[in-house]
């Protein structure tokens, strides 16, 4: 027997849950960041850490933004094949309007061309996962481009191999640098194809930050990049440390015998979700 979900209950809680993403840090990274203040041993990497720590404090109790920029809206649907919802995707968009609007939200989602602002911060970029079960979720993610022009994907030979892969993570995120404002999160996609392999390592940042993968293999070379980027040296906002990076999400499908593809998204230390569970 099918489901239907009203336009009008997913309009108010996207409207809801994109503001509070906005100016709310989910408990994992506070988490994530009060324990790479306890470890970092660089004073002004410690200062800078007490800084972002106070800045969401700061955000959640006056109700401003984390950050000036609001992102460009990434909303991850996990919906069951028996939901109906009509317009799901009109009404996911009304509601970040209403969000941007209501919640005096920076709108910066223009034309790529013309550099045109569609003054609505929308539309948004949709992805969507039908499963078995009766359940509709929506994940939302204001995604600044800060960290997001940071990412990168390579068509590696598949010779290149697991040491390729570390190799060609660890260069993205030296050329980042201090760019995406770390400490990071970084999601990799390892597989599929050329679109499927960027999708991957997106979804790789929706997983709550902490959360290893349940596979041991992929969640010992998760610990082993996240050590590896640590030992860089960036550090908080680039100014030296050991905490370049809180976290490592690894996402994988297979792919071609002739190709090994691997991508890789950065999220600030500013990592924003909200997680939406309706049915």
């Amino acid at each position: 027997m099918k489901k239907e979900v009203s336009c009008e209950n997913i309009i108010s809680l996207v409207k809801e849950g994109y503001i509070k993403a906005c100016i709310e840090l989910p408990k994992e990274q506070i988490y994530a960041l009060e324990k790479a203040l306890e470890k970092e041993k660089n004073p002004l990497a410690k200062i800078v850490l007490e800084i972002l720590l106070e800045n969401a404090q700061i955000a959640k109790r006056e109700r401003l933004p984390l950050c000036q920029d609001t992102g460009i809206a990434v909303v991850w649907i996990k919906k069951g094949e028996r939901i109906v919802t009509k317009d799901l995707e009109s009404a996911i968009n009304e509601g970040l309007y209403l969000a941007y609007k209501e919640g005096f939200l920076r709108a910066s989602v223009c034309e790529p061309l013309s550099r045109k602002n569609t003054n609505t911060n929308t539309p948004a970029i949709v992805h969507y996962e039908i499963v078995s079960e009766d359940v509709l979720e929506i994940y939302l993610m204001p995604k600044g481009c800060g960290s997001e022009n940071m990412s990168a994907l390579c068509m590696l030979s598949p010779s290149a191999g697991i040491e390729g892969i570390k190799k060609f993570v660890i260069e993205t995120v030296k050329r980042a640098g201090p760019n995406p404002c770390p400490p990071i999160i970084v999601g990799i996609g390892i597989g599929g194809n050329f679109e499927k392999v960027a999708l991957l390592s997106k979804k790789a940042l929706f997983r709550p930050l902490g959360e290893p993968h349940p596979d041991k293999e992929i969640a010992r070379l998760e610990k082993e990049i996240l050590e590896e980027i640590n030992n860089l040296g960036i550090g908080p906002l680039g100014f030296g440390g050991e905490t370049t990076c809180l976290g490592v999400h690894i996402e994988t499908y297979p792919c071609h015998i002739a190709s090994l593809p691997v991508a890789v998204n950065i999220q600030c230390h500013s990592a924003r979700i909200e997680r939406i569970k309706i049915l």
